[in-house]
């Protein structure tokens, strides 16, 4: 008679934490091997941030300082949704490589994957704020507010981000090429990031096109990284922000839970 074999025991919730932070730092030393993971959090921000500030500013806002000073909040907010694309095609890819497999056969938590690869992405995501920070300062950029505002504004962004990133997961695990993450992607993000006012003031557009970019969710994230940065409201689009990422999160985050397990 064969003896039965024994089912490895529960993982407790601290160890799916630790095992989680582990797969984290899999995924960001990665980087050190194959650099160009970081193109889109560091090269594409900076050449967004100079193009519209050097070329475009002095006829949108009559000089680059004073563009800079609305723009870069916004221009913050368009690099981190940008930036939640990889989480969906490092998930993608993970998949389609076997990776998950191969994890799935160690005695971790089935979550502990998908939470280090979105844990890894908001380290990105924090480093991508801070570089464009550093270079508006450099610029001319100067934060208006207080070290509380900052960090405030550094929250509200991963926050939102984090909500964002669970429609990438959603995408990345439906599709089975990683390279039709990006094409979802950017049929979604341009118009999402562009139809704001991100670069633009509002009151510039055409009156019906007013409507949407008021409730468009960028805008609300830009106006609230502008009032936390620079000057101006707070509490309207700050909880506004909140709103939308509790929203967001509320319906994408149990539907990719749910593709996770079936595909994973």
């Amino acid at each position: 008679m064969t003896a039965a074999v024994a089912l490895p025991p529960k993982v407790r919730p601290s160890e799916g934490l630790r095992q989680s932070a582990s797969l984290s730092w899999r995924t960001l030393v990665q980087i050190k091997h194959n650099p160009t993971e970081l193109v889109d959090f560091s090269v594409q921000p900076i050449m967004f941030l100079l193009l519209f500030t050097y070329v475009f500013g002095g006829a949108i806002a009559g000089s680059t300082g004073d563009y800079l000073t609305f723009a870069l909040p916004g221009l913050i907010v368009q690099n981190a949704l940008f930036g939640t694309l990889n989480t969906g095609l490092g998930l993608s890819t993970d998949l389609t490589k076997g990776v998950f497999d191969r994890l799935r056969a160690l005695p971790i938590a089935r979550w502990a994957p998908l939470a280090g690869r979105i844990g890894a992405e908001m380290v990105k995501q924090a480093w991508a704020m801070g570089l464009l920070l550093g270079l508006g300062a450099i610029m001319g950029f100067r934060v208006g507010t207080n070290v509380a505002g900052v960090l405030a504004a550094i929250g509200l962004l991963l926050v939102f981000a984090l909500a964002f990133a669970w429609i990438a997961v959603l995408v990345g695990l439906l599709v089975r090429e990683p390279e039709q993450v990006m094409v979802f992607g950017f049929a979604v993000m341009f118009p999402l990031t562009f139809v704001s006012n991100v670069f633009v003031p509002t009151n510039t557009m055409p009156g019906w096109l007013q409507a949407w970019v008021d409730v468009n969710p960028v805008t609300i994230v830009a106006d609230a990284l502008r009032g936390l940065l620079v000057s101006g409201p707070v509490a309207a689009p700050v909880t506004g922000a909140l709103l939308w990422a509790a929203g967001i999160m509320a319906v994408f985050a149990p539907l990719s839970v749910r593709a996770f397990r079936k595909r994973a």
